[in-house]
């Protein structure tokens, strides 16, 4: 891998990072807020859905993808990038990691599969909804600050790299 070819890499990913990041700050915007403001029973059947669908979406394949580019991607920072870029590229990673993949594993993933296993017209999961609107919601701000910073830091690098 040439510097140029590093320095493209970067840009991919910075870009893509921040592709992650738009479909999540849509989410958070104005996704949510129009399913939690929805009878409790269609918003829930409705993202229900949306997280069925996810599954087979190219939206979770960039998301998953972006972790092992990245890694590569910080792997050859350490042999090809100079000083300025190198941090750029660690710290991106880093935070992509920890904001994107960890909260989406351990808080977003969790939640969206106990709402599929409530049933919609119990009372429980009635109240498992306005609970899940506010805390998944606050998850996604995570992942959407997450991506926009491993963006600017790969975007940075693709910079420093060039």
């Amino acid at each position: 891998m040439t510097l140029d070819l590093f320095a493209y890499a970067c840009l991919a990913i910075g870009l893509s990072s921040a592709l992650v990041g738009g479909v999540f700050q849509a989410f958070s915007d104005f996704v949510m807020a129009g399913l939690v403001r929805a009878a409790p029973s269609g918003g829930m059947d409705s993202m229900q859905q949306i997280n069925r669908t996810v599954f087979r979406s190219v939206f979770l394949a960039m998301l998953l993808a972006l972790v092992p580019v990245m890694l590569a991607a910080s792997v050859a920072a350490w042999q090809l990038a100079d000083a300025a870029a190198r941090p750029l590229v660690l710290t991106g990673t880093a935070i992509y990691v920890v904001t994107v993949l960890g909260v989406t594993l351990f808080g977003n993933v969790p939640m969206n599969e106990r709402l599929d296993r409530l049933p919609r017209d119990g009372s429980d999961a009635q109240a498992y909804w306005h609970t899940y609107g506010i805390v998944w919601t606050r998850w996604n701000h995570v992942r959407t600050l997450g991506s926009v910073a491993a963006a600017i830091c790969f975007l940075l690098a693709a910079l420093a790299a060039a």
